[in-house]
């Protein structure tokens, strides 16, 4: 694995996507090779605890509301900053692949579940809440979550996005936009092997 075709890595995912599993994958296949690995997410509640902003008994996640907007950016845009002068990252979070919208030498991966179902299953096992509820929080932390950062990366969406022809500018920001990736893996259709398998390919020259 000394020859790659990339030097760093993100991963994107809505919740329930697989996102933070293939992120655990990587880390494992790719640690003999010097690379590291940085959940957003997790960064994000850890600070929220440490602040007092979120309940950490609570298994449920919080959205970006509990957190200032210079916050906010200065976390992603340190994101960015790590993929344009560091090397052999793998950063999973929501807008990771958006922060390496033009950044070269970044394979940017897509995870999706085409079965809404499926997503909705492993929030209920994972954060230990009924169905209704796992519905209700995937939505308000989408809709909250987007209404925030596309006010906040406005100015960024036209210059990395629309000025390179990737959306048109009557087009809503869409952070999660297949032709902002380069690759989508879609977890519902393969097993976290094939999933695994899938980005160790695509990353190799």
């Amino acid at each position: 694995m000394n020859k790659l075709k990339y030097q760093n890595i993100t991963i994107t995912g809505l919740p329930g996507s697989g996102s933070t599993t293939l992120l655990s994958l990587l880390k494992e296949a790719l640690k003999y090779d010097g690379w590291t690995g940085f959940s957003g997410g997790e960064f994000m509640r850890q600070y929220a605890v440490e602040k007092g902003l979120y309940d950490s008994k609570q298994k449920i996640h919080h959205d970006a509301s509990a957190y200032g907007d210079e916050f906010d950016r200065q976390v992603d845009l340190g994101i960015r900053e790590k993929l344009q002068t560091q090397k052999r990252w793998i950063i999973e979070s929501w807008l990771s692949g958006f922060m390496a919208q033009g950044v070269p030498g970044v394979l940017k991966i897509l995870v999706i579940c085409s079965e809404d179902s499926v997503r909705v299953d492993r929030i209920v096992n994972r954060d230990q809440v009924n169905v209704t509820q796992a519905k209700e929080h995937l939505n308000h932390r989408y809709n909250t979550n987007l209404k925030k950062w596309a006010t906040l990366y406005q100015k960024e969406w036209a210059q990395w996005v629309v000025a390179n022809h990737l959306a048109n500018p009557d087009e809503p920001i869409d952070f999660w936009k297949p032709e902002l990736y380069d690759l989508i893996i879609d977890t519902y259709s393969h097993n976290q092997q094939q999933t695994l398998e899938i980005a160790l390919n695509a990353i190799k020259r």
